[in-house]
């Protein structure tokens, strides 16, 4: 997807992908990761999400990056934060509390800025993506991630000819093959979402949630 896509998406308004409450998912399965609460947590594709809310709710710095600013904007409008703004080489970053917001390109991050972060959760990121830019994004932000890192990530499963993402389908296969040996991929759940459910994908007939947990493997595993 080009950047224009994304911003053509966001000036009209669809954000199908925009979620009214924090993941369910995320608040069922981030607990039994054992994250200290200090933990700084990189938020992939952030959007406006509400996931980052509930992540600087448990004590975490929030690392989210995000491609347009509109997305940056709105999130601390939303929520009446008035964010402190300094510009780097990887975007405009937009500090308030323990969140911090980069309006940037998330392929443009670099293992300096992702040193200390020791956590990742990445929710509508990877599904957003063509094939060809998940291959890249395994390497950037992934690849660049420190050594014990853990996280989640959720994807979506359907038969991918019965439309055109995004969100894209990325089947389990995949996910193991970008991001394995470096990474330990663990599958938590895979849950039908019905057709009437509100996050159903139009066009798709059967459609499932999976959630993996992630580690970055240790030089002695």
């Amino acid at each position: 997807m080009h950047p224009e896509f994304w911003q053509q998406r966001w000036a009209a308004g669809q954000i199908g992908f925009h979620q009214s409450e924090p993941t369910a998912l995320l608040q069922k399965h981030w607990p039994a990761l054992g994250i200290p609460a200090q933990a700084k947590v990189l938020v992939p594709l952030a959007g406006k999400s509400l996931d980052m809310l509930w992540l600087a709710a448990q004590g975490h710095q929030v690392l989210g990056v995000e491609l347009t600013q509109r997305a940056v904007d709105q999130f601390f409008a939303e929520h009446a934060l008035s964010p402190q703004v300094h510009s780097s080489r990887y975007g405009r970053h937009h500090v308030a509390g323990n969140i911090e917001l980069i309006c940037g390109d998330v392929f443009a991050l670099d293992a300096a800025l992702l040193a200390d972060c020791s956590a990742v959760f990445d929710r509508a990121a990877i599904i957003a993506l063509p094939p060809d830019l998940r291959a890249r994004y395994a390497a950037t932000p992934y690849g660049l991630l420190p050594a014990g890192c853990q996280g989640l990530m959720i994807t979506l499963e359907y038969a991918q000819a019965e439309r055109d993402g995004p969100p894209f389908s990325v089947q389990e296969e995949e996910v193991r093959r970008l991001l394995q040996p470096r990474w330990e991929v663990e599958l938590q759940e895979r849950r039908p979402i019905p057709r009437d459910h509100p996050g159903h994908v139009a066009g798709t007939s059967l459609l499932d949630t999976v959630v993996y947990g992630l580690r970055a493997r240790l030089p002695e595993d």
